[in-house]
């Protein structure tokens, strides 16, 4: 009973802070003629709820795919349509067909912030609960102090609350997916998934490590008893939930062709604005978009993004488990952003998940790269008017955090699950007993950079030949910092086996 009153409180403190922030601005607001994000989420309502199935993502004179065309899976556009039926209800003229271009007023604000809401107490924050609760090994403080931290993670508030969008949809789906193939109920658990990917077509950065974790899970049962009986109950499942949700869609090919076309648009080039990856980042250096030819900025990034998450992939259908799933997840989703092509700087919540998944394991670095996720966005919610409640989640996260984990006493190399990794090192360098120390000190210089870049781009204007200068020192210093961590993901995925060997020595 103490737990679900603890639990309650958790959730209504996450409710109040997402509320809070939603108080504030939003993408886009009062600057025509394209606006923002918010714009084209209350335009996709529009359209689904004014023209014909067959029209919402085909350009014509009622639909100008140039003014925020729609360019997410049917699961969203659906999603939308809902919203809009409910909006009809309330003011017509929130959703009516050109003339409400650019609408704005307090009640429509307020009502769009409420779909937000609804949406993320309907799916993701039950699902956080649910992942919290099913913590083995924990007391129930420590479960309940999870789920704080995990409900005020700013970059997910400060983008669907702020900004405006509603990541916690598609977020909220894999959680339900992780939890259901973590616990042995892998159809629902692929289903929940399917309905991410068929959400927002970003999930297909957690794709992988789903498809490796359950092709480890058949292998394991044998593909000549149960494992294969698992494998087509897996396929079916699959197959039948994107047959349901792209029905209106495949009923044509050139109908199915365009919306393939427009959720996956390779013509926009191998990054748009300020994102903190790899190929934005060497910009500085190389005009990598201006030197090599289109198919070839496509090809290497395939390559190198493939390249970068083989490892652990090829690891976790070896030796499929809930922890290599889950960190699996992290260094995937983390590959995929640092290497894809067509990355936003949005994409970074699709790794901050995972990441919020292993909090309770690895909470000194966890923290950190969860502030370092929410700093990479700086450019973009400061250009929303969104200082002041980025500050101030910011802070009230860190000492959440500080306080619930004791973060700054967990450096050591077991707590940050190094050990076995340092016990390999110190075979050909004994004197390897540093790196706690030299994570300390980086963690230190991080923060110091992170609250020193924030402080110049909000008090001094960048010079003239330079306008975007702090914005790609943002990034730069961020893409840094995730490649720091893909490094260190890995290394605990790699050794992780040696550890438990080592264990097990030991009892």
């Amino acid at each position: 009973m103490e737990k679900w009153y603890l639990m309650t409180t958790v959730v209504l403190i996450g409710l109040t802070v997402r509320w809070t922030v939603s108080l504030n601005s939003y993408s886009g607001a009062g600057k025509p003629p394209m606006f923002g994000d918010y714009e084209a989420q209350r335009h996709w309502q529009e359209i689904t709820f004014n023209l014909p199935i067959k029209q919402w993502y085909f350009n014509s004179s009622d639909n100008n795919l140039l003014y925020w065309g729609l360019d997410y899976p049917p699961l969203t556009a659906y999603h939308s349509l809902l919203c809009a039926y409910v909006a009809k209800v309330i003011n017509p003229d929130w959703i009516a067909l050109h003339t409400s271009h650019g609408y704005e007023s307090q009640a429509h604000k307020l009502f769009m912030r409420a779909t937000v809401l609804i949406a993320d107490l309907l799916i993701y924050i039950p699902a956080v609960v649910l992942y919290c609760c099913c913590l083995k090994e924990m007391s129930t403080k420590k479960k309940v102090a999870n789920a704080l931290c995990i409900l005020l993670y700013p970059g997910l508030i400060l983008i669907d609350y702020g900004h405006f969008q509603y990541n916690s949809v598609s977020l909220g789906f894999a959680l339900w997916g992780i939890l259901g193939v973590s616990y042995h109920w892998d159809l629902l658990g692929s289903l929940a998934f399917c309905l991410a990917i068929n959400y927002k077509q970003m999930e297909l950065y957690h794709s992988l490590p789903f498809f490796c974790f359950l092709l480890g899970k058949c292998f394991k049962k044998g593909l000549k008893g149960k494992g294969l009986v698992l494998l087509i109950k897996l396929a079916c499942t699959v197959v039948a939930s994107f047959v349901l949700c792209w029905l209106p869609f495949v009923t044509e090919k050139e109908q199915a062709l365009q919306v393939l076309r427009r959720l996956f648009p390779v013509d926009r080039g191998l990054f748009e604005d300020k994102v903190a990856n790899i190929w934005c980042s060497l910009s500085v250096f190389l005009k990598i978009k201006n030197i090599l030819p289109h198919h070839t900025q496509i090809k290497i990034s395939f390559c190198f993004t493939l390249l970068s998450l083989l490892p652990a992939c090829i690891k976790l259908i070896l030796q499929p488990s809930p922890k290599g799933f889950r960190y699996t997840l992290v260094t995937c989703a983390l590959s995929f952003f640092l290497f894809s092509f067509q990355v936003h700087e949005k994409s970074i919540l699709l790794v901050s998940l995972p990441v919020c998944l292993v909090l309770n394991e690895i909470p000194f670095m966890s923290t950190w790269f969860l502030l370092v996720s929410t700093f990479s966005m700086l450019p973009l919610l400061l250009k929303d008017d969104l200082l002041m409640p980025t500050v101030v989640t910011v802070m009230a996260f860190f000492i959440a955090c500080a306080t619930c984990f004791s973060i700054f006493g967990k450096t050591s190399e077991e707590e940050l699950q190094l050990k076995s990794f340092s016990i390999s090192v110190r075979k050909y360098l004994p004197c390897f007993t540093f790196l706690p120390r030299v994570i300390q000190r980086l963690f230190l210089m991080s923060v110091i950079t992170m609250v020193l870049l924030t402080l110049m781009t909000v008090t001094l204007d960048p010079p003239q030949k330079f306008p975007d200068l702090f914005s790609v020192l943002v990034c730069f210093v961020s893409c840094l910092k995730f490649l720091f961590f893909l490094v260190y993901f890995n290394i605990i995925i790699m050794w992780d086996s040696k550890s438990r060997r080592n264990q097990k020595k030991t009892d």
